[in-house]
């Protein structure tokens, strides 16, 4: 009796036959899915619950090129030049808009200023650098409250500003007063000239029209101001 292959049942052929046959075996797609969306959503939850949810925050990282160290301690040297061009020629015919060293003020500038005066300072006394540097801080808050107190508009760090810069004539006199030390007359026409240069040129700034009769009450501290700059130098 013979039997019929049916659908599942096995089909036997012969070698001759089998030489001919080919075919490929698909894998079956399986997916495990062992629930780890719902356990990362559970431990998610879980730590927000607590308060633990700076763990899960991830930084992005800056794509912004970073600044230059200059300008990220907003130096503009630019800007600097130009306001020691101005103390040092406070002249209005020479067409400076000298308004900027006021409306505009920095504290780099005038903190550089101030050191370098301290530096050459030390060729007279080394001990009086750090006081040169106090003298700058107190004395412009002295000058500070003086003219809110006359009604001036100002601010202290305009008024920093402008004491600092304003120390600039007297460094430029430094190399001469070295030169003529030994010519007593001329030396002290030197300094007076280095105070009165100073002193003008942060009056000009400072001493506005809203003074009125009340610029001399501010003129005349600001001159003794640098009259004991330059004594810090000369140590006298």
């Amino acid at each position: 009796m013979q039997f019929s292959p049916t659908n599942g049942d096995f089909t036997f052929v012969s070698s001759a036959d089998a030489e001919e046959l080919s075919g490929t075996i698909d894998a079956p797609d399986i997916k495990l899915n062992m629930g780890s969306d719902a356990k990362d959503a559970y431990a998610t939850t879980f730590l927000r619950q607590r308060g633990y949810g700076w763990l899960l925050e991830v930084e992005e990282e800056d794509s912004e090129d970073t600044k230059p160290l200059l300008e990220e301690l907003d130096i503009d040297l630019k800007d600097i030049y130009y306001k020691i061009r101005c103390v040092l020629m406070p002249m209005p015919s020479l067409g400076f808009n000298r308004q900027v060293v006021r409306d505009n003020p920095d504290f780099w500038g005038p903190l550089a200023v101030v050191l370098l005066f301290s530096m050459i300072s030390i060729y007279g006394q080394f001990r009086v650098v750090s006081w040169i540097i106090t003298i700058w801080i107190f004395g412009s808050l002295t000058i500070f409250l003086l003219a809110r107190v006359l009604g001036g508009e100002v601010s202290y760090g305009q008024v920093l500003g402008v004491i600092g810069y304003s120390l600039l004539p007297l460094i430029v006199i430094a190399p001469l007063l070295l030169v003529i030390g030994g010519f007593d007359i001329v030396s002290t026409l030197v300094k007076l000239f280095g105070v009165f240069w100073a002193a003008y040129s942060a009056a000009s700034l400072l001493v506005g029209d809203e003074f009125k009769t009340k610029k001399p009450l501010l003129i005349y501290p600001i001159f003794l101001l640098y009259i004991y700059f330059l004594s810090l130098y000369t140590g006298v």
